[in-house]
């Protein structure tokens, strides 16, 4: 089973509550300038992943999809042609990096609440920095709904049920999402950061309320 063998099981309830805007920030147009600098072909599949993310375009930076197996948590080749990313995986946290991936979300789609639910997530934290996004984009975590802009790093409780509908017919959603390790330095930075800003949007939660719900 997917693990993090000597690491603890975090509250992230009490670490994060629902989704927490860290006191980080990016060159928002540095990053989204690289990622569209990638060659069509790097896109064009899910990246292995499957269940509810298979509505999403991936492209793996650092290890591979949970479903692929137990497999190394490497550097991918793609991560040489974004520097830029690569130094807020690697400098911007205060935290060894795990799994890295772009995620791109088309127009109209939804990732269907569901729970990461292996050792692996309940071990791990997870982030979320914007490389693409709009506001008709919301990321939802247990009952409240969170805007993630441009330029902010988010960091996700994706031990309750979660979900993200892409609300714009037309415009697509990409998001760099990436594990870390809980070291107390991260910690730190995530009790340093703004938690307490989900909303509750009866839109979206009708949305919601009528897909199906995944474990």
């Amino acid at each position: 089973m997917l693990d993090l063998p000597g690491w603890p099981v975090l509250d992230k309830r009490v670490l994060i509550g629902g989704c927490a805007r860290l006191g980080l920030r990016v060159d928002a147009e540095r990053l989204r300038r690289e990622v569209d600098a990638l060659a069509p072909e790097v896109w064009g599949t899910r990246g292995g992943r499957v269940g509810v993310h298979r509505v999403a375009e991936a492209v793996f930076l650092r290890g591979h999809a949970p479903a692929e197996g137990e497999l190394p948590v490497n550097d991918r080749e793609v991560l040489a042609q974004l520097p830029y990313a690569r130094s807020i995986i690697e400098q911007r946290i205060p935290s060894p990096p795990l799994r890295c991936l772009l995620a791109r979300l088309p127009g109209g789609a939804t990732v269907a609440p569901h729970i990461d639910r292996a050792p692996y997530f309940a071990k791990s934290l997870r982030v979320h920095v914007p490389v693409e996004t709009h506001e008709q984009v919301w990321m939802v975590s247990g009952t409240l709904c969170y805007r993630m802009r441009a330029g902010e790093v988010w960091v996700l409780n994706n031990s309750v049920t979660h979900a993200v509908w892409n609300a714009d017919p037309e415009r697509s959603r990409t998001h760099l999402i990436c594990d870390f390790l809980p070291t107390p330095e991260f910690l730190r930075v995530i009790a340093e950061g703004e938690a307490g800003l989900g909303q509750t949007v009866p839109g979206v939660t009708a949305h919601l309320a009528a897909l199906p719900q995944h474990s």
